[in-house]
């Protein structure tokens, strides 16, 4: 029975740790699930208010995690379409009222 972890090559490694090869993740993979799923909800909330602001910015995010290859990209592609549907509905209600901003007072 062994009581001690087995040495590595990390631990008879006898160059200093700031130098030494380090076990890395994938970058950027976590990150652009995350931007897939933040497109979605910006887009999704968009719909109903501050659509000028999420409606953009969710498509930017969905375009970016697209881009750099997430694992969501059915969710990316659902916060790019959101994010047009969002600028759409903004121009729809803007042309119905003639204003810059919209309300759905009547």
């Amino acid at each position: 029975m062994e009581l001690t972890a087995p040495a590595t090559d990390r631990d008879t490694d006898e160059r200093p740790a700031a130098t030494r090869p380090t076990a890395t993740r994938p970058t950027g993979r976590r990150d652009t699930d995350g931007m897939a799923v933040a497109a979605f909800v910006l887009g999704l909330v968009g719909l109903l208010v501050l659509n000028i602001v999420l409606g953009p910015i969710a498509i930017v995010l969905a375009s970016i995690a697209l881009w750099r290859g997430t694992a969501r990209r059915g969710r990316a592609l659902l916060g790019l379409g959101l994010g047009v549907a969002d600028l759409v509905v903004l121009v729809t209600l803007m042309s119905m009222d003639d204003t810059v901003s919209w309300s759905l007072t009547l």
